[in-house]
């Protein structure tokens, strides 16, 4: 028996050999204790279990927790382990981990928590190679992660509800659920327990390989799960429910290797993401803190993210059914209800759902079959005489499901209980459902409404039905998303700052900021070191540097005050606009001087034009962020930015860019001239640049504004927030 101790000085791991391929053949080990191949494995393919605080008294959670493990198909070896009873279920119940007659695969801690670092101690002394954690391990979880990671445990939770491996049939779970609990494409990892319950139990047809209630992560976090289900040959689409991002390298690597292979990620999260626990004095890292990390990640790797649990399952349910749509195509909708055709098309053109643009055969089909005074349009309504409504609604259907623009279909009836039994609805879906392979849908705009009977054959026949009018056209949106690549910008699978680009270069930029000299005239020579057009401006430390500054540049200038210690310069009045001559400079180079300090500088003045910001922030987990938003006085009031990972090229800054309500004011508003644009898209590329090679050296960066008008984009102002290593 290796000894805790032992392992904690670095004696022999339990887990040897963490590096070597998975058995699965696509399983690769993480830099963090727990997560290795072996103790991952052990873990989620358990063929030896131990039951700690399993118990036989109804009602329960040791007695719930047993149940479970028996249900498993996989038929592992059940050790129950409690002092109180001799034998459990026909099985002899041991009375310590110590007595375990072999070093079992995974333990399920059913304690208290005041007994859970004795038992997890123990564990790791006999060998036990992973386990579940269920209790919130409240003010013992460092001491608990200590424990799992000196013995190379992988470890689920704490404060979490254990975990199914529906794949490979193994229940390590302490609540009851559906025995069994249904197979299909999903895996999902979710920090909620909750949630792991309820889409468990969900009435959709979603079906599972591998459920996670993965709770705080002490040790073994969501990348890993994730890394291990898309090993999975059955795995087609993972399901996400997180309130953090841990791991945030590995977590890029895996939604890198999920969009490769062209896997649908749905994403949900609350709270702050990691970006926010530390705000700097930047604009960028406010602007950034709500959830830029999440965002980031989303736009970078193609994944879809949700708002709720309703559009959680209809996007799943749409997924799940395996059909996909083609590229640049639309949403094309069959209606019993003109009323309700309205009330779509706004909520469509609301969220940016596209309607197709039918072809002329296609409305030429359609003219065929209405009937008369019914017009032929996308969405399409065809209740008229309600004469042969199966035939009616198939074939307009298919019609539709046949037009080269069309990506998706959705009859958007309400598929409420028929009273008169008529079942035309459902059948003409299966009618149609045999011509195509593109995504079907029924689209029902009341939840309440729904026949569950009818929407359970649909299911059954792989015809996913939404569950409102909200969630289904943003579930419809993030297939036709999916098609087209829409969001998805790169794949790169780790962080991009420090390497490549000009080691000169960043090796200069890395000496400014080290010594805090990257400020004024100095920061502004680094950011045109990168291709970013900067105002030209000069350093001055007396008011006979600023005149002769101001002749060298031309009037009008502008002043700005330069001491370090001023972060945001227009707040202490310390900015001097058109400056027009030397009796207004020495005046106003004297104001600042007194008030704020000697340091100033002399810059050349900018025409107007469109103000935007551009940024580096930091987030925890994912490093650099680049950050474009609407600039100046409006930075934090409008709050309109977007966020991405670097490196941005142009094509992906101008997705950037077109997120952004500012964008339609650089295509010119009221008369003024357009800005030119490429030269914006290359000042964020640069900025790109730069994060990547000086990100690690870089807490945040603000260029604001950048002044963007036909002749250029400017940058007048910039803060460097060095990158403090304490942290």
């Amino acid at each position: 028996m290796t000894s805790l101790k032992v392992l904690v000085q670095g004696g022999d791991p339990l887990d040897p050999t963490p590096s070597q391929p998975a058995a699965v053949g696509t399983l690769q080990a993480a830099d963090q204790p727990g997560t290795g191949r072996d103790s991952l494995l052990a873990m989620l393919e358990a063929r030896s279990v131990a039951l700690v605080g399993a118990s036989p008294r109804p009602g329960t959670f040791g007695r719930r927790m047993a149940e479970e493990a028996a249900k498993s198909a996989s038929r592992p070896r059940i050790y129950p382990v409690n002092p109180k009873y001799a034998e459990l279920d026909g099985r002899p119940c041991l009375r310590s981990l110590a007595d375990l007659p072999e070093a079992v695969d995974l333990a399920l801690l059913a304690v208290p928590d005041a007994a859970l670092e004795e038992q997890l101690m123990l564990a790791a002394e006999v060998g036990v190679r992973s386990a579940v954690v269920f209790g919130s391990a409240h003010e013992r979880r460092e001491r608990v992660a200590t424990i799992a990671n000196s013995a190379r445990m992988a470890l689920c939770g704490a404060g979490c509800m254990g975990f199914v491996n529906v794949n490979r049939g193994l229940r390590a779970i302490g609540y009851t659920e559906a025995d069994p609990v249904p197979d299909g494409p999903v895996a999902l990892v979710t920090h909620s327990g909750s949630v792991f319950s309820a889409l468990l139990r969900a009435r959709r047809r979603l079906g599972f390989t591998l459920a996670v209630s993965s709770g705080q992560e002490l040790v073994t976090r969501t990348p890993a799960y994730l890394e291990y289900a898309l090993g999975l040959p059955e795995t087609r689409v993972l399901a996400l429910v997180l309130e953090a991002i841990r791991d945030g390298v590995a977590l890029r690597r895996v939604l890198a290797r999920a969009a490769e292979r062209d896997i649908p990620v749905v994403l949900l999260t609350t709270g702050n993401s990691a970006g926010g626990r530390e705000m700097v004095a930047a604009h960028s890292g406010a602007l950034a803190a709500a959830d830029g990390g999440w965002e980031a990640l989303a736009r970078t790797y193609g994944v879809h993210r949700v708002n709720d649990l309703t559009e959680l399952t209809d996007t799943l349910e749409l997924f799940a059914a395996g059909r996909r749509a083609a590229s640049r195509t639309g949403l094309a909708t069959v209606h019993d209800s003109g009323l309700e055709r309205t009330h779509i098309v706004d909520m469509a053109a609301e969220l940016g759902v596209p309607f197709a643009d039918l072809a002329p055969a296609t409305v030429a089909r359609l003219t065929d079959r209405l009937d008369p005074g019914l017009v032929p349009a996308n969405p399409l309504d065809v209740w008229g005489t309600g004469a042969a409504t199966r035939e009616l609604f198939g074939e307009s259907l298919a019609a539709l499901a046949a037009d080269p623009a069309v990506g998706a279909v959705a009859l958007a009836v309400d598929l409420v209980h028929e009273l008169d039994g008529d079942d035309s609805y459902p059948l003409a879906m299966l009618d149609v459902a045999a011509q195509t392979d593109k995504p079907l849908a029924v689209l029902s705009n009341l939840a309440s409404a729904i026949d569950l009977d009818v929407a359970g054959r649909l299911r059954e026949r792989g015809i996913p039905v939404l569950e409102g009018t909200r969630s289904g056209l943003l579930a419809l949106r993030h297939v036709l998303d999916h098609a087209s690549g829409r969001g998805r910008t790169g794949t790169a699978a780790g962080g991009a700052s420090g390497a490549g680009g000009d080691l000169a270069r960043r090796r200069r930029g890395a000496a400014m900021l080290a010594t805090g000299e990257a400020t004024g005239a100095r920061l502004l020579g680094l950011l045109a070191e990168y291709g970013i057009g900067v105002a030209g401006c000069v350093a001055v430390a007396d008011a006979a540097g600023a005149l002769a500054a101001a002749e060298t540049i031309g009037y009008p200038v502008v002043l700005k005050t330069d001491e370090p210690a001023i972060l945001h310069k227009s707040d202490v009045r310390g900015v001097l606009l058109g400056v027009a001559d030397g009796d207004q400079l020495a005046a106003g180079y004297a104001d600042l001087a007194a008030r704020l300090g000697p340091r100033a500088v002399v810059c050349q003045s900018i025409s107007a034009g469109v103000e935007l910001a551009l940024g580096i922030a930091r987030d925890s987990e994912l490093g650099p962020l680049i950050v474009v938003g609407a600039g100046g006085v409006l930075v934090e009031l409008l709050a309109d930015r977007a966020v991405a990972l670097p490196p941005v090229d142009a094509v992906s800054a101008a997705e950037l860019l077109d997120g952004l309500r500012v964008r339609k004011l650089l295509a010119g508003a009221r008369g003024a001239a357009p800005a030119d644009v490429n030269a914006v898209l290359a000042a964020i590329a640069g900025l790109s640049a730069l994060a990547v090679e000086l990100g690690d050296e870089l807490e945040a960066l603000d260029v604001n504004p950048l002044i963007c008008g036909p002749g250029g984009a400017v940058a007048v102002d910039a803060l460097a927030v060095p990158r403090r290593r304490d942290l």
